[in-house]
This record gives structure tokens, C-alpha cells and sequence, in this order.
């Protein structure tokens, strides 16, 4: 996955909405958009803002509080989670998955853990219809006409797979961190991977 923040609540977004400059003006400025959010450095400038409004300042502080313990939980689920990776049966399944590109060990396992038993899928299609990928249909005799894709089945392993997804935009370069990604994967999942065409879609 992208990023933990995936796995925020509510607070975070509504923290976007607080902190628009267009409402509330005097809060002091924008946060510049080739900097990095989340650190400690923007937590500090998020802590220095000010609103004219005594409440706000409190949401404000209740926000910054949520996000940092939010982020705290899904550090400590991560880390738990690359603990038992080794004894977990699917583990040798986890490592040829994370030799695609947009696949780490973390997206893998979610992947792994909410669609179970791949095998029971007989093709590629049914599995992609089972994660709602598949386009929507509405047919009357003989008119076909298609739709947007049906956003069916489970939503934690479609999410993770549509973000893993986007790294195929671009041409694939053997790069060194790709080589290290596959390291511990089969050779057939290697041979695998380098013959997945990509997109084109990045241009």
C-alpha cells in the first residue's frame, strides 16, 4: 500500500476541511505541497496555527491527537503483523506476491488474508468479478451496453490491489529495488512478473 493514512478515520479528512485556508484565513497559510505531511515537522506547524475562534482551536487539537494515535495503532499492527509473517503458511505466497511491482509484504497480506483460498477461483475473470473489477452490464435483448466497474465483493482487497495497480502506468525498469523486492520469490513468480505488460497509461 501507498501509505498507512489509508487506514484513517473520518478525523483525518474532516482535518483537511478544518484546515482549508479558503474558510478559515487567519489560520496562517497553506502547508507547501512539495512538503512531506505527517511529520514532525508538520505536526509542529499543524500545533503553531491559530483560529480567532477559541472552539476551533480545541477541534483542531482533538484532530492532531487523533491522527497521531491512529497512526500509532496502525505502526504497532504493522510491526505485529511482520512478526508472525514467517510462521504463516501463506509467507512463501506473500514473498512472490511482493515481487510485482506496488506490492510490500503489508498489501500482500491484507491481499492474501481477505480473498483466502485463490485457488478457488478458476480464472483470472472470476476473481476480478468477485473483487468487483469487472465492468457493470445492463442488457435488453439485443442491446449490450457496459458500465462502470461494479465495486462488489470485498473492498479491503480491491482497494489494496487498485493502489498496487497504479505502479504499472510506467515501463518497467529492472532497477535494484525491484531486484531486491524479488529476492525471495520462486523463479516462476519472477519469470512471472517481468512478463506482465505495463499500461502505458503514465504516457
Amino acid at each position: 500500500m501507498r501509505h498507512s493514512l489509508t487506514f484513517l478515520p473520518p478525523p483525518v479528512y474532516q482535518f483537511y476541511f478544518l484546515n482549508l485556508p479558503d474558510n478559515y484565513p487567519d489560520t496562517g497559510g497553506h502547508w507547501p505541497t512539495d512538503k512531506t505531511r505527517w511529520t514532525r515537522t508538520h505536526y509542529n506547524w499543524l500545533e503553531s496555527l491559530t483560529f480567532e475562534h477559541p472552539w476551533l482551536q480545541i477541534v483542531l487539537q482533538e484532530y492532531i491527537d487523533a491522527v497521531k494515535a491512529t497512526r500509532e495503532r496502525v505502526a504497532t499492527i504493522t510491526d505485529q503483523m511482520m512478526k508472525v509473517l514467517p510462521q504463516w503458511s501463506l509467507a512463501p505466497v506473500v514473498d512472490c506476491l511482493v515481487a510485482l511491482r506496488g506490492i510490500d509484504k503489508i498489501s500482500a497480506m491484507v491481499l492474501l488474508a481477505e480473498l483466502g483460498d485463490i485457488s478457488r477461483f478458476d480464472s483470472p475473470k472470476q476473481l476480478m468479478a468477485y473483487l468487483g473489477l469487472v465492468p457493470s452490464e445492463h442488457s435488453s435483448g439485443k442491446r449490450r451496453r457496459q458500465g462502470a466497474i461494479t465495486l462488489t465483493g470485498n473492498s479491503r482487497a480491491r482497494r489494496a490491489l487498485v493502489e498496487s495497480a497504479w505502479s504499472y502506468r510506467f515501463p518497467v525498469r529492472k532497477t535494484k529495488h525491484l531486484k531486491r523486492k524479488e529476492a525471495d520469490a520462486s523463479e516462476e513468480a519472477k519469470a512471472t512478473v517481468w512478463a506482465l505488460p505495463d499500461t502505458g497509461a503514465g504516457g
